[in-house]
């Protein structure tokens, strides 16, 4: 609920601390006091349109915030923590607007910059201003349906789950029809490339390792040609390795005459010995190095079709493989895509089945709360002097959506026979004000917002229709906040808090100024409120008896 309400410099109101309480409060004072001035502050305060003419003459800027006093899981709470705002737990919501006299506002809500957009979603849950100008709450039609449903306790969640398996079949069957489409077109390229790439059947790494296989073989081809002729030329029966056994014989013929023929025999000995272990590892290296040179071919052809292929499609060989069984995937869905097309078309049908039951189940839940309503507020109406007057719940077929299948709009007609139509359109302004409090009482519990603020709602009424609306202005603010803006003494009576607008004529100009009064103070207002200026005896003694009665 609102708390408090303070104003900087806002038209003739300088500086003004206002604090308030649940239950029934109301605003009295006479015609021009600055009643409009202090609601066109508070609406200031919730992201209503910035009017520079608000701004007090002389002044740079407007300053209005607003507390108020929030239960745990307010919505409020939800919408600022969606920009990262969150209040001190526990704490009261402060709001608070700025407008500048050259046009520039700034708006806050939890202590921190905010929209002005934002800042009005967040008022929405927080008071609820009806008025005859007032466009939104009972008088916008698109918050009809859910009022209803608040007042008749009707879940939508059902219908919403229902809708929304809808929405996400209608995607899939949307995706998948889309998907056979563009497979359908590919068809003729899927299958001769996958044939192509099945034929070849690449494997994962296979291009690597022919290439070291290609690599070795040509390493031999080179070593082989190096070889070639080495083992006549060293082991012959004219090689090198036969030289030296044949000069090692001549010398050791005549070895014993001189030391140096020793030396040069023993040294012959180990040449023959080192010559004879390189032939055999000539030989063995010669073995080694042998290969097929079809086979080095074959490698050869068979890593060229693969780098070429890879080259084709614009991979790596090595994704050549997985392109494969990609490309007979998608043709595997083009092949199975009409079965899984039927089978969504089937599971859509039966969510739209069930939907349509959810939904009609929903409508008539609507219905039988509508005749509710509708009794509820003709209850209402006669004590408002509404007698000859109509009200309903008018149910209309919509088009299908998360919150069913139905468009709800209240409608009135002011006398019988005459056509129904509206809120807005059939009713006058004082009727209008009546209206949307015997709504307001009979959807007493579906209100969303914890503060209520009725402008001038006893506007042309007086005696036993007043009253009857002060008796309702206090039963409703019997679980909320109500402040009401009233010329009526009857109204005045009933409320637990009486606020007195003035104005005040001083060295420094006009103001407004704004008082809470005693008990006294409130007897000798509700009889300025009977009397006019001057105050009788008479009209004194009958505000102590409505005091008193109420």
């Amino acid at each position: 609920m609102l708390r408090q309400l303070s104003i900087r410099d806002v038209v003739l109101i300088d500086r003004l601390e206002l604090e308030f309480e649940p239950g029934l409060g109301v605003l009295t004072g006479e015609t021009g006091a600055g009643k409009s001035i202090l609601l066109d502050s508070l609406g200031l305060a919730l992201g209503m349109r910035a009017d520079t003419g608000l701004v007090r003459s002389g002044e740079s800027q407007a300053i209005v915030a607003a507390e108020f006093e929030l239960p745990a899981g307010h919505p409020a709470f939800a919408l600022l923590a969606d920009q990262g705002i969150e209040p001190e737990p526990g704490e009261p919501l402060l709001v608070r607007r700025t407008l500048k006299a050259d046009g520039g506002s700034r708006a806050f809500a939890g202590g921190a910059g905010v929209s002005a957009s934002l800042l009005r979603d967040v008022a929405a849950g927080l008071v609820e201003i009806h008025g005859q100008h007032d466009d939104r709450g009972l008088l916008n039609p698109r918050g009809h349906r859910g009022l209803l449903d608040l007042f008749g306790r009707i879940d939508s969640g059902p219908v919403a789950q229902a809708w929304a398996e809808v929405e996400r079949l209608e995607t899939a069957l949307s995706d998948a029809r889309l998907a056979a489409d563009a497979a359908e077109r590919d068809r003729e390229w899927l299958e001769y490339a996958s044939a192509e790439i099945l034929a070849l059947a690449p494997e994962a790494g296979e291009e690597s390792r022919l290439a070291e296989q290609r690599a070795a073989m040509q390493a031999g081809e080179r070593a082989g040609e190096a070889l070639t002729g080495l083992d006549e030329i060293l082991g012959g029966s004219d090689g090198a390795l036969a030289q030296l056994r044949l000069v090692a014989r001549r010398i050791e013929r005549g070895a014993a005459d001189h030391p140096l023929l020793g030396e040069a025999l023993a040294a012959l000995d180990r040449a023959v010995i080192e010559a004879s272990e390189a032939e055999d590892r000539i030989a063995r290296a010669a073995e080694a190095l042998a290969f097929d040179a079809d086979q080095l071919e074959s490698v050869e052809a068979r890593l060229f079709d693969i780098r070429g292929l890879a080259r084709k499609h614009r991979v790596e060989p090595d994704a050549l493989a997985a392109l494969g069984e990609e490309l007979r995937g998608k043709l595997e869905l083009i092949e199975a895509g009409g079965s899984r097309i039927a089978a969504l078309e089937s599971e859509l049908a039966e969510a739209r089945q069930h939907y349509d039951h959810e939904a009609r189940r929903l409508s008539a839940r609507r219905i039988a709360a509508a005749e509710q309503l509708d009794k509820a507020v003709a209850g209402e109406l006669p004590p408002l002097k509404l007698d000859v007057a109509s009200f309903r719940t008018a149910i209309s077929a919509a088009e299908p959506g998360p919150s069913g299948i139905d468009r709800v709009e209240f409608e009135v007609s002011t006398n019988p026979g005459a056509p129904f139509g509206p809120l807005t359109k059939i009713a006058s302004g004082g009727e209008l004000s009546r209206f949307i409090l015997a709504l307001k009482v009979a959807l007493a519990e579906a209100g969303t917002a914890q503060t209520m603020i009725f402008d001038e709602i006893d506007r042309g009424v007086g005696g036993a229709v007043a009253s009857a609306i002060g008796e309702r202005l206090a039963r409703l603010a019997a679980g909320s906040q109500l402040l009401v803006v009233t010329h009526s003494p009857q109204v005045a009576a009933r409320a637990a808090h009486h606020y007195r607008i003035e104005k005040a004529h001083g060295q420094h100009g006009t103001r407004t100024t704004v008082r809470k009064l005693s008990v006294e103070e409130r007897r000798e207002e509700i009889a300025r409120m009977l009397s006019g200026a001057d105050i009788t005896d008479e009209a004194r003694a009958q505000a102590a008896r409505l005091l008193e009665a109420a």
